[in-house]
């Protein structure tokens, strides 16, 4: 299966399905059945001081070190200043769900199942199989 590792909290508001778009400085030409591991990395403090980040994950549990949900990848759209213009004022909550910049890209997400038995694992850089 191919996973892809995000640092909490972005993992948990995938599985949650309160972020829909992953934000990435790469673009992926992969296409399909895409799992969802929150690494173990701890929550950088200037993320943990970002009020409104972090009220969309209050009091919910966070799974450090595991494959947490899954999904379909269905898009990579590279960012224009129009297409961040419009998440920002059309879908705020996602707009503070990631790195909306022009030349970046949003990685498109549907159909975002949590696993019922979270799966621990390592995690690594980059669409990795497990």
């Amino acid at each position: 299966m191919k996973v892809l590792s995000l640092t909490e909290p972005y993992a948990t508001l995938i599985k949650e399905k309160k972020k829909r778009i992953e934000t990435r400085s790469w673009k992926t030409s992969y296409r399909g059945e895409l799992y969802i591991h929150a690494s173990s990395t701890k929550i950088p403090k200037e993320w943990k001081d970002n009020k409104e980040l972090m009220a969309l994950v209050d009091n919910t549990d966070l799974n450090f070190g595991c494959i947490i949900c899954k999904c379909n990848l269905v898009d990579c759209i590279c960012m224009t200043r129009e297409y961040v213009d419009s998440i920002k004022k059309n879908n705020y909550q996602e707009f503070v769900c990631g790195v909306y910049e022009e030349g970046r890209y949003a990685w498109i997400l549907e159909n975002i199942e949590p696993l019922e038995t979270p799966i621990k694992a390592k995690g690594r850089l980059g669409i990795w199989d497990c």
